[in-house]
């Protein structure tokens, strides 16, 4: 389009040049344009041409390919195809995918947008579709700007097609269509079967376990049906025929063997009949091995033979159960389904095994997870509780060391008792660190000149043995994080590395920019597109194994020996980085050494802005309300309204604040402030609250009394972090946050300020 735009131009303007008084300079403009015209023509055939090429190499590499190949471009137009594709699909060059491929594929259209949907996010997708011919998988690969397409007939490697086998299965979907059928099924019916009540006789007679009839095309045949559940609500059904072997002939006999799943046949005693190839690889024993279910699983809370002994006697409903397999000597866990049957020799079972290890796995991922989320919620709140306490002793040390001089004999008593509720605060930012709910005074700074002044630091505690070296980035560009906080983590992960080499060796701190154009998929963790600021420790370690690499991160766990690590160090580094907004992810490989890379969002702007801790007014989203008469400062005594549900908060502060000849009026809750407020005389200059409290919270009740106060400055103090808070004092203009524990002197400063 902007060829032809261009085409149209410099014909334009060659037209004016023959009856212009312009005329050279017009020929000159127009042949510039011919020119431009004329590059784009060539760019675009150079591009085409490198795309066909790309493409026609692809193909080259799969030309004998038994399975069909194709590569389309990103319309889905076919490019080229492969010797097995144009056997079966013809001549389809120039076609679309969708069209070639309707006879292979049931509503292929659909589903070969979504595999481009999933090609637009990720350079590989793939999609398993039931066919007339059965099974067939799709795959496709994002191959420049075009698509490399394979499609592969399962049932022709003899996968869960069930064309394999001899026992007759077929594949039926939620709604008891057949979507596929073996070739032993298609046998014995005579014909290709669309509808399960085409082959089992009666409305609902199909129950897992219990004899039904087949339509056969000889007559009713009498069969066991064993019903395995897959994906999407289908089903593989196999019909073990009853025909197949004598009247007392135990179950596990009648084509056993051929079914790819695991069986077991338990007797009315409870004991082992017989069991088939699957289900003794799944459970690591022989093809003699008898005895009860007991002796080969263990873990379900009950005795499992109490467990069999109640489903013989149908005393409890049919129902799956996850155990662990005792004859493995690594962790397996099966998932048992038993199946109660009822023949001429009495009740017996019918146990489907399935391997549940990965799924026990996922499970125990998730139960873990609930944990710290727990532990996570547990610590914030102790710490909220935590904050408090030590505000109220803090500040009321702060008051009596008003009282007493340095020569005192009891200041240096104060002094000791002030530095260790500092020492208890800082503990108490660790427990918030963990769970990500400290409070963070984030600014804009560079790595390199944090880094800089982190050396002297570090290079004292890696010790003379071991060598540091830190390489920036000539272009790194400013990142926004609490600088203390981060310096903490680069510590600990310095610490780690050092601790990592006994020997000695080089610790490397590396910072460079990356911009991701596609989002990043690993450990569960996705880092989506822009620009972030790496940092990477490595060391030349130990290393640490692949079994204690995915739980490094939890409190408490740690790979060293007993008394030399508390295990808090990187769950406390993860939690600040995960609160900071970036990501911290662990390579590692035993014997060649570890590395932890840190992605921090990159910051757009430069250095500057208000002090950390502080919300800026302006960046609120409500608008300031211009200051009138009733928002100055008055001649008089400044009134402040305290509200704080804790009373040693609340004592502290009002003494303090008196003391700075404020006139504090004193509320121990939201209601209580607003029924004060009701009194039209009382004028106040700014309100000093807490955010959480019992009934109204802070940012609640000041909403309304700013309806009738516009313009009334607002001090929010609170023990958990200012990021969980900023969404209940979103629309409160002139607001700013005081972060618990806080001493006399950041009271009375903040108030001031904001006083003025």
């Amino acid at each position: 389009m902007i060829l032809i735009m261009l085409g149209g131009l410099a014909a334009a303007v060659a037209a004016s040049a023959l009856s212009g008084p312009y005329g050279l300079w017009a020929w000159a403009v127009a042949g510039g344009l011919f020119a431009a015209g004329a590059m784009g023509v060539l760019w675009q055939g150079l591009h085409l041409g490198r795309l066909r090429g790309r493409l026609r190499a692809a193909m080259a590499l799969v030309e004998q390919d038994p399975a069909p190949c194709l590569c389309t471009d990103a319309a889905g137009e076919i490019l080229f195809l492969n010797a097995a594709a144009l056997e079966r699909f013809g001549q389809a060059r120039g076609q679309l995918l969708a069209r070639a491929l309707g006879p292979a594929l049931p509503n292929a259209a659909a589903v070969i947008l979504r595999q481009q949907r999933q090609l637009d996010r990720r350079a590989f997708a793939q999609e398993t579709i039931p066919a007339p011919r059965g099974a067939v998988r799709l795959t496709g690969h994002r191959l420049g700007a075009g698509i490399f397409w394979r499609l592969d007939d399962l049932e022709a490697d003899g996968l869960p097609s069930g064309e394999g086998i001899g026992l007759p299965m077929m594949v039926v979907s939620a709604s008891d269509t057949i979507l596929s059928m073996n070739g032993a099924l298609r046998d014995i019916l005579g014909r290709r079967a669309t509808a399960l009540s085409e082959v089992i006789e009666g409305e609902g007679a199909l129950i897992p376990g219990r004899r039904c009839r087949m339509i056969a095309a000889q007559g009713a045949v009498d069969i066991l049906p064993v019903v395995l559940p897959a994906r999407d609500g289908r089903r593989e059904i196999y019909l073990v025929p009853e025909a197949h072997a004598p009247d007392m002939a135990p179950v596990a006999a009648r084509a056993f063997e051929s079914l790819p799943v695991a069986l077991l046949h338990i007797g009315a005693d409870g004991r082992l009949l017989a069991s088939n190839l699957p289900a003794r690889h799944l459970l690591g024993i022989g093809a003699e091995a008898g005895g009860t279910l007991s002796a080969l699983v263990e873990g379900l809370g009950r005795p499992v033979n109490d467990w069999v002994m109640d489903t013989l006697a149908a005393r409890i409903p049919d129902r799956s159960e996850v155990v662990r397999v005792r004859h493995r000597d690594q962790d397996v866990f099966v998932q048992i389904t038993l199946a109660r049957i009822t023949d001429a020799s009495g009740p017996s079972l019918l146990a489907v095994l399935h391997d549940a290890t990965e799924l026990k796995k996922l499970e125990q991922q998730f139960v873990q997870s609930q944990k710290m989320q727990a532990i996570g919620e547990l610590a914030g709140g102790v710490a909220h509780d935590f904050n408090n306490l030590l505000t109220a002793i803090g500040g009321h040390c702060d008051l009596l060391m008003l009282r007493h001089d340095r020569g005192d004999p009891d200041y240096a008593d104060l002094e000791q008792i002030n530095q260790n509720a500092n020492r208890a605060a800082a503990l108490v930012g660790q427990l918030l660190a963990f769970s990500r709910k400290q409070t963070l005074e984030p600014e804009i700074f560079d790595l390199r000149d944090s880094m800089g002044e982190l050396t002297h630091l570090l290079n004292r505690l890696v010790g003379e043995r071991i060598t540091l070296r830190l390489v920036h980035d000539p272009a790194l560009v400013p990142i926004r994080a609490d600088r203390r906080q981060l310096d903490q983590v680069i510590m600990n992960l310095v610490v780690n590395a050092r601790d990592a080499m006994p020997e000695g060796g080089e610790i490397r701190v590396e910072t460079r920019v990356l911009h991701l154009s596609e989002p990043l998929y690993r450990d569960r963790a996705e880092v989506p597109t822009g620009r972030y600021v790496t940092i990477c420790v490595e060391d030349q370690g130990h290393g640490i194994p692949p079994d204690k690499l995915q739980r490094i991160f939890e409190p408490f766990f740690t790979t060293k020996r007993v008394g030399e690590g508390t295990g808090l160090g990187l769950s406390m580094a993860y939690g600040i980085v995960k609160q900071t907004g970036g990501y911290i992810f662990v390579d590692s490989e035993v014997g060649v050494g570890s590395r932890f890379t840190i992605y921090c969002p990159a910051h757009a702007f430069a250095p500057g802005g208000r002090g950390a801790g502080i919300v800026d007014p302006a960046s609120c989203p409500a608008q300031e309300v211009a200051p009138d008469a009733t928002t100055q400062l008055r001649a008089g005594t400044p009134v402040i309204l305290l509200v704080e549900d804790e009373a040693p908060v609340r004592a502290f502060a009002a003494r303090a604040l008196r003391l700075r000849g404020y006139v504090v009026i004193e509320a121990e809750s939201g209601e209580d402030a607003l029924q004060r407020l009701d009194d039209p005389a009382l004028e106040v200059d700014l309100f000093l609250t807490d955010v959480v409290m019992p009934g109204l919270d802070g940012p609640s009740w000041v909403r309304r009394a700013l309806e009738g106060r516009a313009g009334v400055r607002v001090v929010f103090m609170s023990g958990y972090a200012e990021d969980q808070i900023e969404d209940g004092s979103i629309g409160v203009p002139n607001s700013v946050f005081l972060a618990k524990p806080f001493s006399l002197t950041e009271l009375t400063e903040t108030v001031a300020r904001e006083i003025g």
